[in-house]
């Protein structure tokens, strides 16, 4: 049983524990805890067997609602069902280790040390010493390694299965690119007259930008800034899932150090990220095709620079 529960980026950083466990465990059965809302990611996951939907963030807000207390007693009792090998707290939260704490089985966690919240260590039979200075794809596989006793000697592997793109969400006699403007706070933002020039470069070169959004605020804010455009087009709200193969046949993507970014190198497409308040040392895109990280704290990275890296990524395709 895998634990990791959100957010979106952080489920996708853990899929490539995924792949390490397949490789050296066939056969094993493989089952993870997520967010509700996030729950779509660790199903593309071809070697995951069951996700247990957890809903913490509501939750929290209805403690006194009968209801409430029904589905947690319902995902207990999933997480009950069945003796695991191993538990593997890839959160190092005292909320993810409380979920660990369901399950049957032995737990494995980060140390002290190690975790976000140091109390969590105290919950874990296995606790494992790794450096926080470690990109969080490396620390969630060294994890699994600890627990099973094998060797890392691979690059992560995603190896996600996508559904089919919805007929008529994405152009089918053209190229796209989708851009991702929108982030959950105001430091990770890139300002508009940067977007326009990148957008208006990948027009020069024949790619239509499709632009996705999350919230009503973010569908205002975005088709604003794509009116401007010259070859832009504001997607409807649209499933994780559904997102998920929409971003796997772009021919690039570039956007915000967000989930969706990181989500794009997982499935598999060209991809740069615009680090603008964080250290992409940490928490950098990693992919299954080429992709590049630019800029970090008080950084932010320039349009040509950005327009540079997408050309590069491209490039590496058709190489």
């Amino acid at each position: 049983l895998i634990v990791k529960t959100s957010s979106m980026g952080d489920i996708v950083h853990a899929l490539p524990l995924v792949s390490d466990i397949a490789a050296n465990l066939p056969g094993a059965r493989i089952e993870w805890v997520a967010e509700e809302g996030f729950a779509a990611i660790a199903r593309l996951h071809p070697s995951v067997t069951r996700v247990v939907s957890v809903a913490l963030r509501r939750w929290r807000k209805r403690l006194l609602s009968g209801d409430t207390w029904d589905e947690i007693r319902a995902a207990k009792q999933q997480l009950h069902d069945l003796p695991y090998d191993r538990v593997i707290d890839c959160q190092g939260l005292l909320k993810s280790a409380w979920i660990a704490r369901w399950s049957r089985g032995p737990r494995t966690g980060p140390d002290r040390a190690s975790a976000r919240e140091s109390i969590a260590a105290a919950f874990y039979d296995q606790k494992v010493a790794i450096s926080r200075d470690l990109h969080a794809v490396e620390r969630n596989r060294r994890l699994g390694a600890a627990a099973f006793g094998y060797a890392i000697d691979t690059p992560a592997r995603f190896g996600l299965r996508v559904p089919r793109v919805t007929p008529g969400l994405v152009p089918t006699d053209r190229r796209y690119a989708v851009l991702l403007t929108n982030a959950s706070r105001p430091t990770k933002l890139w300002g508009d007259d940067r977007w326009h020039a990148l957008e208006a470069a990948l027009a020069a070169q024949g790619l239509r930008s499709l632009l996705f959004w999350g919230s009503p605020a973010e569908s205002a804010a975005t088709q604003a800034r794509a009116a401007t455009m010259r070859d832009a087009r504001v997607l409807p709200r649209v499933s994780l899932d559904v997102a998920a193969a929409v971003l796997a046949g772009a021919t690039v993507v570039v956007g915000l150090d967000t989930g969706l970014s990181h989500l794009a190198a997982a499935v598999g497409a060209p991809t740069v990220g615009i680090y603008c308040d964080y250290d992409p040392a940490l928490v950098g895109l990693v992919g299954d095709a080429p992709c590049e990280s630019l800029g970090g704290v008080s950084a932010a990275p320039s349009a040509p620079a950005v327009i540079e890296a997408a050309a590069r990524v491209m490039a590496a395709v058709r190489v």
